[in-house]
This record gives structure tokens, C-alpha cells and sequence, in this order.
């Protein structure tokens, strides 16, 4: 059984902003796979069902970014999932818009909610998605910059940019981690 955790932030005025592209992952993994995640556990919205063959819970915590990990390791240990069955995806500013980058262990970075699953999980071996939304032009920005609405100019890219990652997502179900980094990195 497989994990698919998209993070983003729960309240409907952060939907459409950069700090969502977990979400928007997963959004578009349920449509195609027709997976509702529409019930309640653990703190978060899920969906249960099969993709390429593979059992996987697809989830979307709704503890806000920073706290993201407790609910996956809820998960991790109702259903007993193996570390690298756990795939993670969210949004990164040190990636050009337009881009993804796919790893099968590394260190949260800077990012506060990766902080908190690998905190939570105990563990950097897990699957992580990152999805490129680019920096601010100043630093001191950088909560505005994720946090605003996403102009026009920038949707059509970063809506490139998830399904990217859905399909690569869909990469790892079928092939593994390696030759989806292969084809996606």
C-alpha cells in the first residue's frame, strides 16, 4: 500500500496560491484515478482505492503546512506503510516555476511542513515530489509570495508543473522511484 500526501493549507482562501501545489497534486491524481478524497481521519481528507495496481491512500492534512506530519505518521502507522512507500508532495522555491524534481530520501530544506513529516515520520527515507513555484523578488517577501493568489501569467505553468507531477507520481506506481527520477529529474 502506497501514501500519496499532497501539503498544502486547508482553508479556502489559500486554494489558489503556491503553497497548495501538494494539494493541487493530489487534486488532479483523484480526478484521474476517481478516487474521491472527500472522507475524514487523522486530521486530514483522504481517499482509498487503486492505481496501476497499487492500494493507495491519497491524503490531504488539514492541520496547516507546519503540522503536516502528524497527521501522516497517523496514517503511517494505522496502516502500517513502509517509509518508501510514502510519497510526499509539495511546493519548493528553490525550483523555477515549470519544473520538478523527484528524490527518494533527502533533508527537509527549508520547507517548515517537510520539517514536520520528517520530524513526525522519525525518517529523510521517504518519497518526495517537490513542484518548482519559484522565489519572490525580495526575501523578506517569501510568506506573501506563497501565501497571495497566483496571478494568470503563472497558472497555465505551474498547472504544467502538477500535472508533471501527477504523472509522476504515476511513474513511481508502475516503475519505481528509479526510472521515474530518470525520466522526470
Amino acid at each position: 500500500m502506497y501514501l500519496i500526501v499532497g501539503l498544502g493549507n486547508p482553508e479556502p482562501q489559500y486554494s489558489n496560491t503556491r503553497h497548495n501545489m501538494g494539494f493541487d497534486v493530489i487534486n488532479e491524481l483523484s480526478k484521474e484515478s476517481n478516487i474521491k478524497v472527500s472522507k475524514s481521519k487523522f486530521d486530514a481528507y483522504y481517499g482509498m482505492g487503486e492505481i496501476n495496481g497499487k492500494k493507495v491512500i491519497l491524503v490531504k492534512p488539514q492541520t496547516f503546512m507546519n503540522a503536516s506530519g502528524e497527521s501522516i505518521a497517523k496514517f503511517k502507522k494505522f496502516y502500517k506503510i513502509s517509509n518508501k512507500n510514502i510519497i510526499v508532495t509539495y511546493d519548493d522555491m528553490d525550483l523555477n516555476q515549470g519544473t520538478i524534481r523527484l528524490k527518494a530520501k533527502g533533508s527537509a530544506g527549508t520547507h517548515n511542513g517537510m520539517k514536520s513529516v520528517v520530524e513526525n515520520l522519525n525518517t529523510e527515507e521517504f518519497i518526495r515530489i517537490r513542484v518548482g513555484i519559484g522565489s519572490p523578488k525580495y526575501k523578506d517577501d517569501i510568506i506573501n509570495y506563497v501565501l497571495e493568489p497566483i496571478p494568470k501569467r503563472e497558472r497555465e505553468i505551474l498547472d504544467n508543473s502538477i500535472k508533471k507531477a501527477k504523472d509522476s507520481i504515476l511513474e513511481i506506481l508502475e516503475n519505481g522511484i528509479d526510472k521515474a527520477m530518470n525520466k522526470f529529474n
